[in-house]
């Protein structure tokens, strides 16, 4: 340990989760700290962090309840390092709190070694282009936005969309489809949640056995606001030894990042920070790439770290601060849509909006198969032909449409109910089956992105043989 203050005229000022002292010691900004309080039996130190210096003042940041304490009855202990966490083996099937401390009543980790949670983003330098392909089991996702090892490709959701419950089979289901490709883990990141939601995260997996290649780090919505701010950045050094170290394909799913933005904007105005768009503070988009930015695939590593952090937008709008920083920083975006939870339509996936600017890295030949990309474009072109069909229906009613609007009408409402929708996971073949099968009821004049081959092999051929499409 670096120094102890006494606690008697040194702590000025408590206000909220913010700790103000007279400054009599060098420290540095981000510097790990622990609050005691004198008369507290058994003595339960208080982690914090600095967060604001200058030639007077020190502000600490208390990351867990300040309850109790007081300017005459605590002390702060400067630790000299930043936070830390212990990595190790034996992370996979653990549960943790928002703060990397066990939380399913196992032991702590036997760490190799103390990492700082707050790490740079990949250098560029070492960056790789992201290859190869991710299942994720959801058809919209799989077959026309795919997530590609290393890409960051959040979800954009609302309130009240089955966001939480997508996010669950996700982590569920997602796997590497070459079994050869090497390991693969899930990080799964709760911020924010509700004690209900955090449990059942936490049964989902386990019941599922999906646990044993999970580590789940699960912050509750009753803990403090600047805890959020660290739950995300614990799991990133999780899933970066376990990508770099062990070798392993980690996919981080990271729920709600709203909920971070929010406390990213209390503990902002804690601070006293003149406030930017909507109240949220003007580096907000650059506090959102130090996260975003640690995802990827470098040079000479057999492990990649992949994102899917899931947002909800407030008020359904996808220009808000937070999904329009997000969209600048990611690869892409799933959007999921209010219609088609009306509808009934699970997952409500809306893919005209959505998008996934690496799909053609990590897609086709030696991927998935070699004719999944055009079967993609052209799912996308009919399915965007029918929704303006739609507009035009409402206009001017069925009746006024041609034969080939309505097989396009028909087409749509097919599109959502048998491939958008589903009630269990699917694996990619299975998904193209389907799509091939929505494809033959287009007029082949219609299928411009597909070449004659193709035709000739899944929508000819499945028309004399309904069994080859399998």
């Amino acid at each position: 340990m670096r120094a102890e203050l006494s606690a008697r005229g040194t702590i000025t000022r408590i206000d909220g989760p913010l700790l103000f002292l007279r400054r009599n010691v060098e420290v540095t900004l981000g510097e790990a700290v622990e609050v005691l309080v004198d008369d507290e039996r058994p003595p339960r130190p208080r982690t914090g962090r600095i967060t604001g210096l200058d030639a007077d003042t020190i502000v600490v940041e208390v990351l867990e309840s300040t309850q109790g304490l007081s300017l005459d009855g605590a002390r702060v202990r400067f630790r000299g390092e930043p936070l830390r966490f212990g990595v190790g083996p034996g992370l996979l099937g653990r549960v943790f709190n928002g703060m990397g401390q066990p939380a399913d009543g196992g032991p702590p980790v036997a760490a190799v070694e103390w990492r700082r949670i707050d790490a740079r983003a990949m250098n560029p330098a070492r960056r790789a282009l992201p290859r190869d392909f991710i299942e994720t089991g959801v058809s919209a996702i799989d077959l026309t936005n795919s997530l590609i090892r290393g890409q960051k490709l959040p979800i954009f959701s609302s309130g009240g969309l089955p966001h939480d419950r997508l996010a669950i089979e996700i982590a569920r289901h997602a796997r590497l489809r070459d079994a050869g490709a090497g390991e693969f883990a899930i990080v799964f990141v709760g911020i924010g949640v509700s004690y209900d939601s955090a449990e059942a995260f936490r049964r989902a997996m386990e019941q599922s056995g999906a646990l044993g290649h999970t580590a789940m780090f699960l912050n509750l919505a009753s803990e403090p606001s600047p805890q959020r701010l660290l739950t995300p950045r614990v799991a990133l050094t999780a899933a970066e030894y376990l990508a770099f170290d062990e070798g392993r394909h980690v996919l981080v799913i990271l729920t709600d990042m709203t909920n971070y933005c929010e406390a990213l904007r209390e503990v902002s105005a804690s601070h006293g920070e003149i406030p930017s768009r909507k109240g949220y503070p003007g580096y907000m988009y650059s506090d959102l790439a130090t996260i975003y930015e640690r995802a990827g695939s470098a040079v000479g590593a057999r492990g990649t770290v992949t994102q899917l952090p899931i947002l909800t937008m407030p008020a359904d709008d996808i220009s808000h601060p937070i999904p329009d920083l997000t969209g600048y920083i990611t690869e892409g975006q799933i959007v999921l849509d209010r219609a088609l939870d009306h509808k009934g339509v699970y997952p409500p996936i809306n893919v005209l909006p959505s998008l996934s600017r690496l799909f053609d890295q990590g897609t086709g030949k030696g991927f998935t198969h070699a004719d999944h990309p055009a079967l993609a474009h052209q799912l996308f072109a009919s399915y965007a032909r029918a929704v303006r069909v739609r507009v035009l229906a409402s206009v001017v009613g069925q009746d006024g449409l041609t034969d080939t609007d309505r097989r396009y009408l028909a087409f749509a409402d097919r599109f959502e109910r048998e491939l958008v929708a589903q009630d269990e996971a699917r694996r990619l073949d299975d998904s193209m089956a389907i799509a091939w099968a929505l494809l033959r009821a287009l007029p082949r004049a219609e299928l411009t992105r597909l070449s004659d081959a193709q035709i000739a092999a899944h929508l000819d051929a499945g028309e004399r043989s309904p069994g080859t499409d399998a």
